[in-house]
C-alpha cells in the first residue's frame, strides 16, 4: 500500500512539498561530487521510503526510463549508498538506502581518494626512478644535477603528500576519524 494514500489531498500536497525541497537539496549536494543530479535525486526519494522498493517502483515513481534507472541504482550500490536487500515472495530485486550519511561520505571519498591515491602514487613512482636514474648518468652536469634534485625534491614532498593521504583514507574506512570528529544525530544522518 502507498503510505500517501491515507493522507488528505492537502497533508499529502504539503508533505511532499516539503520531501521535495529535501530530494533538490541532496541532489544538488551530490552533483558537487560529481555524481549526477537525477542519480542524487533518485537517493533522495528513496531515503524518504520507509520499506525496500524496486526498479519499476522507483522507475514509475521518478518518471525514468527502466534501463535509466537500472544505471542509477548500478552507480548508488557500487558507492555503497544502497543495499540490495531479500524480500520474503518477491522475485524481484529490493534496494534500500543506506541512512548512515557520514558512512555514505566516508565510502564515496575512500572509493574516490583511493583511486587517486594509487594513480599518483604510481606515476610519482616512476618519475622519481627516472629520477635517480639520471642522477647516476648526469652526476658531473651541475646544473641538470640542481633541476633533477629539485623535481626529486617536489616528488617526494607530493609522495609525502599521498602517504597522509592514504592515512585519512584507512582513518574513515576503519571509523576512527569519528574518534576525532564525532557523529552528529542519533541514525547517523544529518
Amino acid at each position: 500500500m502507498n503510505e500517501l494514500e491515507a493522507l488528505t489531498d492537502e497533508q499529502r500536497s504539503q508533505l511532499l512539498k516539503t520531501r521535495r525541497r529535501v530530494i533538490e537539496s541532496i541532489g544538488k549536494n551530490m552533483d558537487l561530487y560529481g555524481i549526477t543530479l537525477s542519480i542524487g535525486h533518485l537517493y533522495g526519494n528513496m531515503y524518504f521510503n520507509r520499506e525496500p522498493v524496486t526498479l519499476d517502483e522507483m522507475s514509475q515513481t521518478m518518471g525514468m526510463s527502466k534501463t535509466s534507472m537500472s544505471t542509477g541504482m548500478r552507480t548508488l550500490h557500487d558507492l555503497k549508498m544502497i543495499n540490495k536487500v531479500w524480500g520474503k515472495g518477491s522475485r524481484k530485486d529490493l534496494y534500500e538506502v543506506v541512512p548512515d550519511w557520514h558512512q555514505n561520505f566516508a565510502d564515496y571519498f575512500s572509493i574516490k581518494w583511493r583511486k587517486a591515491v594509487e594513480q599518483n602514487m604510481s606515476a610519482l613512482g616512476r618519475s622519481l626512478k627516472e629520477i635517480g636514474d639520471m642522477i647516476g648518468q648526469y652526476e658531473s652536469d651541475e646544473y641538470m644535477m640542481s633541476l633533477l634534485l629539485s623535481d626529486k625534491e617536489k616528488i617526494e614532498e607530493a609522495l609525502a603528500y599521498y602517504k597522509w593521504l592514504d592515512r585519512l583514507i584507512d582513518s574513515f574506512e576503519s571509523g576512527e576519524i569519528y574518534e576525532f570528529i564525532p557523529k552528529e544525530g542519533q541514525n547517523g544522518g544529518n
